[in-house]
């Protein structure tokens, strides 16, 4: 069973940045994907920021231009800078990693920015 084990959430005044951080316990240079999701209290799960196998990325237009997707293949690890967070951030973050065939999720790290 493949485990993703997440870091670096916390709390932040708004326009605070934070990283947050994703190992895998396997390699993911065959991974389609990894990203974060973000799920705040009574809201649905959305996509944050994806990077496929390629280095190509995805945002949210939430977080486009202050959030930033990188993967290290090396270290099998996924991190999200995120600056100039906002109060709207404030949700449960997500790592989720794709295989053809199967996917995993994270535990969660909670990110609170205050106003």
């Amino acid at each position: 069973q493949v485990q993703l084990v997440e870091s670096g959430g916390g709390w932040v005044q708004a326009g605070g940045s934070l990283r947050l951080s994703c190992g895998a316990s396997t390699s993911i240079l065959s991974a389609k994907g990894m990203g974060w999701y973000r799920q705040a209290p009574g809201k649905q799960r959305e996509l944050v920021a994806i990077i496929t196998i390629g280095g190509s990325t995805n945002y949210a237009d939430s977080v486009k231009g202050r959030f930033t997707i990188s993967r290290d293949n090396a270290k099998n690890t996924v991190h999200l800078q995120m600056n100039s967070l906002k109060p709207e951030d404030t949700a449960t973050y997500y790592c989720h990693l794709e295989f053809i065939l199967e996917s995993y999720w994270g535990q969660g790290t909670q990110v609170t920015v205050s106003s």
